[in-house]
């Protein structure tokens, strides 16, 4: 997108300036159409990224630091604005307690139906499911380990976090960017598209008697986590065409859902990597 105007295009120095007022909208998820980035990191995994950057509001502060500047110029030729705030006003549109003095506008990407299935080629999908996951750190990281491993891409299902909220975005760390991800769906629509595409549905269940290691993840999987106050229900439950839990130690009886993701789909990456 073509700049308007030379670096900066506006000072901020009250809370109600236009530009203030959207960060807020966007920041408390009232823009439906875009996304608040906030910090350094996420600045340019932003700027790598394809997303369209509308807006970025900095400090004097951030500008001055070497790697801000660079976030700054790489802005400068991909914002339609940018403006320089104030230290007090800043912090008023942060969603952190220790602003790093950058955020960035950014349009919503697509992550629909239409867009998930697009960009999946691989005949042996890897896939997580989050269904009704509703705490935005674990969804974060739960997209970041997704990455890690090499999961084809993620569906959430109507009434998870929206992982595009700050906090999901800083944990997720720029994966949210790059991963095909299909948001709002219904639980039942993702499960048919699996099995459609030869995709075995394997759901985590503390009551589950085989481990897993016991899954043969060389074979096309979707991987299904419930919420992390009630898993998944019996209806649920009973789509899986199996079932597994992580052996644990006594009296330890679960884990944080994103810790159990982890161990899960390290297991399928080792099966894969090893062909076991």
């Amino acid at each position: 997108m073509a700049r308007l105007s030379p670096l900066p295009d506006t000072k901020i120095t009250s809370r109600d300036n236009e530009l203030a007022r959207r960060a807020r909208r966007t920041r408390d998820g009232k823009e439906a159409e875009h996304i608040f980035i906030e910090g350094l990191r996420l600045s340019e995994e932003v700027i790598n990224s394809q997303l369209q950057i509308e807006d970025a509001i900095y400090t004097q502060k951030f500008s001055e630091n070497e790697r801000g500047a660079e976030v700054l110029r790489a802005l400068a030729s991909r914002a339609r604005r940018i403006a320089l705030a104030d230290e007090k006003v800043f912090a008023s549109l942060s969603d952190t307690k220790s602003p790093q003095g950058i955020l960035v506008i950014a349009r919503r990407p697509q992550t629909d139906f239409e867009a998930f299935a697009r960009q999946l080629q691989n005949s042996k999908l890897l896939l997580v499911v989050l269904h009704r996951i509703n705490n935005p750190a674990n969804a974060g990281a739960i997209l970041r380990v997704a990455e890690a491993v090499g999961v084809d891409g993620v569906a959430a299902t109507s009434g998870s976090t929206d992982l595009f909220s700050p906090k999901a975005l800083r944990g997720a760390m720029g994966s949210s960017f790059r991963l095909p991800l299909w948001t709002g769906a219904e639980f039942g629509a993702v499960v048919a598209w699996c099995r459609g595409n030869g995709a075995n549905i394997v759901c985590a269940d503390a009551a589950a008697h085989d481990a897993h290691t016991d899954v043969r993840w060389n074979d096309p999987c979707a991987l299904v986590v419930g919420s992390e106050a009630g898993g998944l229900g019996n209806d649920e439950v009973a789509l899986a065409d199996q079932l597994i839990k992580i052996p644990m130690r006594s009296p330890v009886e679960s884990l944080n859902v994103a810790t159990a993701c982890a161990v899960i789909l390290y297991e399928a990456r080792r099966q894969r990597d090893f062909k076991v």
